[in-house]
Formats: structure tokens, sequence, C-alpha cells
């Protein structure tokens, strides 16, 4: 049976930082209020002249080289974001023209932080039914370009960041051995962006849906949400895998509250330094958050090949799922 094995990971934040005592200028808040209800002590934040796909660009640089696969050979590129440079062309085919891919499948899709998880729940259907043999997943995603800098319960939590990881075939027990994927869309009002689309399009916004261009989250329905589906999804994945939660040597989850971080350890059932963290120093990325703290985990010899490891995650749509990955 193929599935799809990572064979390299690359990541990218932007050198701009902005610390908790920064945000104590811009809105009525203190670094004790955001640390304590988020976990979060400083976000990277882009430049005005940075996009999507040049964060997205070097990450996926990154992954190649230490992947040992040549850009030619890439067959197929997927770009998990909810930030693209423009509704179309798509990120994923100015990836391919930077990065000169011949004869190359590229499609972007929504799925907010649970994107990553999606695409790694397509990229191994893919390889598994030889529709593609080599794929660069890559998530990548300025959300500051979407944040209201007024609102202190969204503002404080966010952060621009690139990840991304490159699959090959595998006919061995590396890879991915079992991932789920789910959605629920009766909750979509929880956490959207409303502006700019066919239904309220530029051309029709008033002075009073300027607003609607930032994202809207409904902190507390989201934080119930969330937990519960991480954890059933993480569950779902296991049992696809034929594991346990025991077998699991850490998980990587989708880094937005270190509170929701925590009820999912508890879940698992594993040590503290069992769970990667970086959302101190990141904030929440989006669908970057966990291909970025995946790259760091294996460059700090954290993971190592043979660890069973669980990544697991939720957003906007609703979206959520998990996957379980021998590294």
């Amino acid at each position: 049976m193929l599935r799809a094995r990572i064979a390299g990971t690359g990541s990218y934040l932007p050198k701009k930082i902005l610390t908790n005592k920064d945000f104590e200028k811009i809105v009525d808040t203190s670094d004790e209020w955001i640390t304590t209800r988020t976990g979060i002590k400083e976000r990277h934040i882009a430049d005005d002249n940075e996009s999507t796909t040049d964060m997205a660009l070097i990450a996926a640089e990154r992954a190649i080289d230490s992947s040992g696969v040549s850009s030619d050979d890439i067959d197929c590129i997927l770009f998990a974001t909810v930030t693209p440079d423009m509704n179309f062309p798509n990120g994923a085919c100015i990836l391919q023209d930077k990065l000169q891919t011949q004869n190359c499948m590229a499609l972007d899709f929504s799925a907010a932080c649970t994107g990553f998880i999606y695409g790694l729940h397509l990229a191994n259907s893919l390889i598994a039914t030889e529709q593609a043999k080599n794929i660069l997943l890559v998530a990548s995603e300025k959300l500051s370009s979407i944040t209201d800098y007024t609102d202190r319960n969204t503002c404080v939590l966010f952060g621009d960041a690139a990840g991304a990881v490159v699959l090959t075939s595998s006919d061995t027990s590396q890879g991915i051995l079992g991932s789920y994927a789910g959605s629920d869309g009766s909750k979509r009002e929880l956490l959207k962006r409303e502006g700019g689309g066919s239904r309220l399009p530029y051309n029709k916004m008033g002075p009073f849906d300027y607003a609607k261009l930032y994202l809207y989250m409904d902190g507390k329905a989201i934080f119930k949400t969330a937990v519960q589906r991480m954890t059933s999804s993480l569950g779902l994945a296991l049992d696809k895998a034929g594991k346990k939660l025991e077998d699991l040597d850490m998980i990587i989850p989708h880094q937005a509250n270190l509170r929701i971080i925590e009820m999912v350890r508890e879940f698992a059932k594993l040590k503290e330094e069992q769970v990667y963290v970086n959302l101190h120093k990141t904030g929440n990325t989006s669908a970057a958050t966990i291909p970025v703290a995946l790259d760091e985990a294996i460059k700090e010899k954290k993971l190592k090949t043979g660890d069973i490891l669980g990544v697991t995650a939720f957003g906007g749509g609703l979206t959520y799922g998990a996957a379980v990955i021998e590294i």
C-alpha cells in the first residue's frame, strides 16, 4: 500500500515581531491579560510588501532543499490559505512559476486553521491512488492583512507565517498512517470574514460594512467546540491508523490557545514534553501553525525517524481534522 511520507520540511517567520508590550500601546490590554488567557507572548508580522506567496516560496524552497527531491520532480502543489495574494490566479500557480516546476497540478484550498490537515488528507489520497508521486504542501497566512488592530479580543491572537512539507510516495510503514477530515457548516458564523466576496462585494459595501473586511470570531463558542472536535478527530485518525493513544510519541496540535492545547494533551494522556508548543512566540498563524511547529520539532531533534506523531486542528467553516504519521 502506497502512502505519503514526509521527505522534507521548511518554514518561514517574518522578521518583524509584535510583542504583548507593543499591544499595550495599541489597545486596552496588558501582557498579563494576553498571556494568562492565550499563552501568547509575541507574534511575527509580515512587511507591507511581503505577500502570502512570498512567505510560502521561502518555506517551500527550504522544504524542497531538505527533502532531496528536485523541484522538477514535484508533480502537485497544494496551497492552504485564507489570505491569498488575489482571488485568482491562485497562489499555487504563482509558486509553480517561481519554483519552475513542470507539468504540475496547482491547487489552492481554504479550510482556515485546519488547512494543513486537509492538505495531508488530500495528498495521501493522491499518492495512494498514484495520481501524484511528489507533492509540495504549503500553508501560508498573512493574517495581519485581515486583522482589526482596534479589536483587542482578536488582534492579540494572530500572526503571519508559512510552513511547507514535501510528501513522497512510500511503500514502507513511514508516512501518513491514517487521517480524518470533517466539517460543520451550521456553525460558520462563529469564525468568518464576510466582506469582499460575491455576497458582499467591494462595490456594494457601505460605510458601515468596512469592519466586515476583517475577521470575526466568537471566542467563547470556538473554545468549547475546538476542544471537542480536535480530540474526537485525533481519536478517529488513530482508529484509521490502527493505533492507540499510548502509541503516540508526540502530538502537534493547532497552536491557537494554550488552554486548548493543554486539554488536548490531557485527552491524549501525554507528558508536557510530548506536546510541541511554539504558540508563545508565533501566535495563531492559522493553517501554518502545524507545519511551522513540525519543521521546528524536526530541526530541534525532538522528533526522530520511526516516531509516531499525531497532528490535530480546528478552524473556521467549521472545519476540523487530524492525522497520524510515522516520521
